[in-house]
């Protein structure tokens, strides 16, 4: 079996690029492991609560919009088929998003209970073998998620419990000193399940609790998931413990000594003991199954695929990846990591590939050539695309300018605007949305912290809160950068306050060259 295509993986991003697929008509098949679409969210989170927004009462008319606030829908041709449909719960119920994927995914060519084992390469492209069978294709594209556990090197860290794996009733834990692993989200996850009944719980790990209502990176801690951090600080006999975990032993009698390096103490070492230990700490991409021929460069402490700004393989050409395993290029700063994010850059993939394979230009439409039609269009765009609002600083529109054309593309990867991904331009503007470059460590409670006031297009590109930024690139240079001021209710079109300001910002850089 030859496809132009195949796609390892019928998770939520391998659904949404096989769509697309599927839609024009290309060649592709999808393998997946489980016996249906979305098995990662059979299991996980182990709690089977989700932390992805599902707001079904926004406001909006505009289904463009109404996505900004949906963070588990798949960019569909069908406008029914959306997760708001099969939930009200704003924090939905794990199996509720199982039965959405599966339903995204029917009438797609998709081969479940397939176990990957090995991908190599031939003189023509892929070889994908699964037990006794094998698929070849000129494309492979793995959309596998995170599905290993990745374990720190901690000299008996093999005694500890695992999050994919351990029992998660919170009577087994009764009256017991429980130690969790893992300051990110499935750490407090575990540590607020077990609050009711362990005696005490201390949650570990060598960096600071990030708060993501703080960061604006959702994979930081949720409040949905922070209540535990109560219990620490009114004194509950729970803790938050920082520091690096140097060994883990048994004890003779049960339970667990460990060594703990404290990061803020004069003590250099204690010994702590538990009876539970519990290790919550991240997940890996599985790179186990590639010959060493094809086998793509690993980074991030071996956990995610190096990739270009195309989403494919560094060192393997004709390898491209989907889905959570993109956030290498975004780590922990923008969305590429959740559903809500690399749902955009599966598109995006796409869209790569449509134009290098079939010819197929960059989804937009041609402008005039005027600082009012560019500035209108940027607008429009700011004020209700989704893909900007969701992948702040990593997606933006392209206005191109090379003669009498302008064009504008949209939800382009900026950093393929910067490799040339859209080929060359005399005039070229991005407009992106971004928070200003000190959001992440200031408190936005804090009222006697100043800070830039609303519709103030003066002091706009100090401003800490989501924006538009609107850059313009001469000959692929940056040469100036304009800032619309922030708005409390995100509507960036009052006339002196943000289009005005922007009209005259275009028509200085086209007259300036």
């Amino acid at each position: 079996m030859a496809h132009d295509y195949l796609i390892i993986g019928a998770g939520p991003a391998g659904v949404q690029l096989a769509a697309l697929l599927e839609r024009d008509g290309r060649d592709y098949a999808v393998l997946e492991r489980g016996s249906g679409a979305g098995t990662f969210f059979t299991r996980y989170p182990r709690h089977r609560k989700l932390i992805s927004i599902n707001k079904v009462h926004t406001g909006f008319r505009d289904p463009e919009q109404r996505m900004r606030m949906d963070w588990n829908s798949l960019l569909l041709d069908d406008p029914d088929l959306l997760f708001t449909r099969y939930t009200p719960k704003y924090f939905p119920d794990a199996d509720d998003i199982v039965r959405y994927f599966q339903d995204c995914a029917a009438g797609l060519n998709v081969t479940y209970d397939v176990e990957v084992t090995r991908i190599s390469r031939d003189g023509t492209g892929f070889v994908v073998a699964a037990g006794d069978r094998t698929w070849h294709a000129k494309n492979v594209v793995m959309a596998t998620g995170v599905s290993q556990l990745y374990v720190p090197e901690i000299p008996g860290i093999e005694h500890a419990e695992r999050y994919d794996t351990f029992d998660t009733d919170p009577e087994s834990f009764t009256d017991q000193r429980v130690l969790v692993i893992g300051k990110g989200n499935s750490g407090f996850e575990t540590a607020d399940a077990l609050v009711e009944h362990a005696a005490v719980i201390h949650v570990a790990g060598p960096h600071s609790v990030k708060l993501a209502w703080q960061t604006h990176y959702v994979g930081h801690l949720r409040a949905v998931n922070n209540n535990f951090l109560d219990t620490y600080q009114l004194k509950s006999e729970n803790a938050v413990i920082d520091g690096s975990i140097e060994r883990i032993e048994q004890r003779p009698d049960g339970g667990f000594r460990i060594q703990f390096r404290y990061a803020r103490t004069v003590e250099k070492v204690r010994e702590l003991e538990y009876d539970r230990i519990i290790a919550c700490t991240g997940f890996k991409f599985d790179a186990s199954i590639f010959a060493d021929d094809c086998a793509p460069t690993l980074i991030i402490k071996d956990r995610f695929p190096q990739q270009t700004s195309g989403f494919e393989s560094t060192n393997i050409p004709g390898l491209y990846f989907a889905g959570t395993i993109t956030q290498s290029r975004d780590f922990k700063k923008s969305t590429s990591g959740f559903i809500h994010g690399f749902r955009y850059g599966a598109r995006a993939l796409h869209r790569v590939l449509s134009a290098r394979n079939h010819g197929v230009d960059w989804h937009g439409e041609d402008l005039d050539l005027s600082p009012e039609a560019i500035s209108d269009a940027v607008i429009a765009r700011v004020n209700t695309s989704s893909a900007l609002w969701q992948q702040f600083a990593v997606m933006g529109d392209v206005v191109s300018v090379t003669g009498a054309r302008a064009r504008y593309s949209e939800e382009v990867p900026v950093a393929f605007v910067a490799d040339g991904g859209l080929g060359p331009a005399e005039h070229r503007f991005v407009a992106t949305l971004e928070y200003g470059p000190d959001h992440d460590t200031i408190d936005p409670f804090d009222i006697t912290i100043p800070r830039v006031a609303e519709n103030d297009p003066v002091n706009a590109a100090d401003a800490s809160y989501l924006h538009p930024v609107v850059r313009y690139y001469r000959h692929g240079v940056l040469a100036a950068t304009h800032h619309l001021a922030e708005n409390l209710e995100n509507h960036w079109d009052l006339p002196e306050v943000h289009q005005q300001p922007l009209v005259v910002f275009v028509k200085e850089c086209l007259a300036g060259a």
